[in-house]
């Protein structure tokens, strides 16, 4: 698991800036950067919206007495989403846009329950429950 995120944190930076200097020469520059801020800007609401409408379903599931699992992992698919936006760059925009929006995220959650799954099966990750 740490060389894969070593791997995330040293490959995808340059190549966002492989394309950001290849979308700053086909485009131009200015271009480049009014993207830059306008998927940060988009990012941010659609983070606000879709994390207020996860905090509302939270709230109805936890007051019916229901386990908010579904929705304790769209939290964390927004909040990585939203952050991931935040950062300057074409691919990390696609990835935070595919965590925010609701039908690319239900297969993302069914990967991490997978992967989560089979952690626990194998040990490597132990969950404690009151």
């Amino acid at each position: 698991m740490f060389r894969w995120l070593l791997l995330f944190i040293l490959i995808v930076p340059a190549l966002e800036i492989g394309l950001l200097i290849g979308a700053g020469n086909w485009i131009g520059p200015w271009w480049v950067i009014l993207l830059i801020i306008l998927t940060g800007v988009i990012g941010a609401w659609l983070a606000k919206q879709q994390g207020l409408e996860t905090i509302r379903n939270f709230q109805n599931s936890m007051s019916s007495g229901q386990m908010p699992q579904d929705t304790l992992l769209d939290g964390a698919c927004i909040l990585v989403g939203g952050a991931v936006l935040l950062t300057p760059g074409f691919i990390t925009d696609a990835i935070g846009f595919l965590l925010l929006i609701p039908p690319t995220r239900a297969p993302i959650k069914r990967l991490i329950k997978k992967i989560i799954s089979k952690m626990m099966d194998k040990g490597t990750i132990t969950i404690y429950r009151r």
